[in-house]
């Protein structure tokens, strides 16, 4: 397994096209990319915050990445992991979350009043120094996206697109999170309430949730998120369906990978690159869109 991780890695580098010295937004048939904050912008503000994405949005990407989980009361749940994470997050009093508690701490245990006391921003985090500290909570979706529409509204900004992921996995189900059908049935349900459905993309790591989107709302668009090493035809065999992009782990490409995954007719669009010289060499090589944490890279790369 590593050895195949260091070869795609090689081969990223080994197969990457010379990087073109225009401007980044363009390859060289002028194609629009997608930028997309990570977790809003988790490089300056804490992850999956209302002031992290409305921020994201004072740089000119087109999408916010963002993570849901679910409530007690059934409610989308801004998180990437299903519980409070010890590496970020405190008790509302200031109280350390220590490591052996932090999946005790199941979001599906708890209603949103109960969420709303938890603290994750004010301790910041190691891997980003420049984040700023905020004593924040983790909002509901529907809180999170009508901040989001307010302030487009309020400053006349094109609203952005959603990129929703539903953390699951199978060892979770019933655990840390729904069944997939249940699932997708709430999130959809809060997509239409908040009348974004064109608007929003839900990707997932989950091939059962993918396929129960399509199920139950096939004109959805979906992303299939990607970090093993399996291959195209084996991950795309999981599903029911084609997804309109799928999304890997960026060290996994090259421009034969890309050109093949355009043959099947998604879209292609990497996670996570924060460095502006990986995000040249990955648009010279073809995909459709960048996902970062630092979205204030966007207008330094458009410059």
């Amino acid at each position: 397994m590593k050895y195949l991780f260091y070869l795609s890695f090689f081969l990223f580098f080994a197969c990457t096209e010379s990087t073109p010295s225009s401007s980044t937004t363009s390859t060289p048939d002028k194609k629009q990319i997608d930028f997309q904050g990570h977790r809003g912008a988790r490089g300056l503000y804490p992850e999956n915050s209302i002031t992290g994405l409305v921020k994201a949005l004072d740089f000119p990407i087109q999408t916010l990445e963002l993570d849901v989980v679910v409530s007690q009361d059934s409610q989308l749940i801004l998180s990437h992991e299903p519980w409070f994470s010890h590496v970020i997050c405190q008790h509302g009093d200031g109280r350390e979350i220590l490591e052996a508690e932090a999946e005790e701490l199941k979001i599906m245990d708890l209603d949103y009043k109960d969420i709303k006391a938890f603290d994750c921003g004010s301790r910041g985090n190691l891997r980003f120094p420049e984040q700023n500290k905020l004593k924040i909570y983790k909002p509901s979706f529907m809180d999170a996206i009508s901040n989001v529409e307010l302030h487009c509204r309020k400053t006349n900004r094109t609203p952005p697109h959603y990129n929703v992921e539903l953390k699951s996995q199978p060892a979770w189900y019933d655990i840390f999170t729904p069944q997939p059908e249940q699932f997708v049935k709430l999130a959809l349900q809060e997509i239409e309430l908040l009348e974004i459905a064109d608007q929003i993309t839900l990707q997932s790591f989950d091939p059962a949730i993918l396929n129960e989107i399509h199920r139950q709302a096939p004109n959805i668009s979906t992303s299939f998120l990607v970090e093993n090493t399996d291959g195209l035809e084996t991950n795309l065999a999981k599903l029911d369906f084609t997804p309109n992009i799928y999304s890997p782990y960026f060290k996994l490409l090259n421009v034969g990978a890309v050109h093949a995954m355009h043959k099947k007719g998604m879209k292609v669009i990497p996670w996570t690159i924060n460095d502006p010289v990986i995000i040249e060499k990955l648009i010279g090589i073809g995909v459709d869109g960048i996902i970062t944490d630092y979205p204030n890279l966007v207008g330094g790369l458009e410059g």
